[in-house]
């Protein structure tokens, strides 16, 4: 399908457009950490992700992973030992995904001297 094809059939400026679900997802912060962590590290549990990600508690952790799963951006595999052993990855529509997540994130490092300028000035107009 071209571009053309998905724009005209897709429209995320309208309210009823279920494209805003799932770029409301992508564009949360911690999705698009998790995202970022499993691309740097791999397979991960859920404790281990919790370590890496700062600031991030584990019922936020297990939601987003829920949502991501739920997506098909996250693979969840379940080791039947004792205890139960759990793992995450991304699949490969998360790794597409992933793609996208790492030039937003390459935007934001390159520019953020930029931004930090421009909320002083902002701030000092107040």
């Amino acid at each position: 399908m071209d571009t053309d094809q998905v724009r005209g059939r897709w429209d995320a400026t309208k309210g009823a457009c279920p494209t805003r679900q799932v770029l409301g997802r992508i564009g949360d912060t911690w999705t698009m950490l998790v995202i970022s962590t499993l691309e740097k590290h791999g397979t991960l549990r859920h404790g281990r992700l919790t370590s890496i990600i700062e600031g991030i508690t584990q019922k936020m952790l297990t939601q987003t992973l829920r949502h991501l799963e739920r997506d098909g951006i996250v693979q969840r595999d379940v080791v039947p030992t004792v205890p139960v052993t759990v793992s995450y990855t991304l699949t490969p529509l998360g790794l597409s995904l992933a793609a996208a997540v790492a030039t937003m994130r390459t935007w934001a490092y390159d520019h953020m001297d930029e931004i930090a300028t421009a909320r002083d000035e902002y701030d000092a107009k107040l």
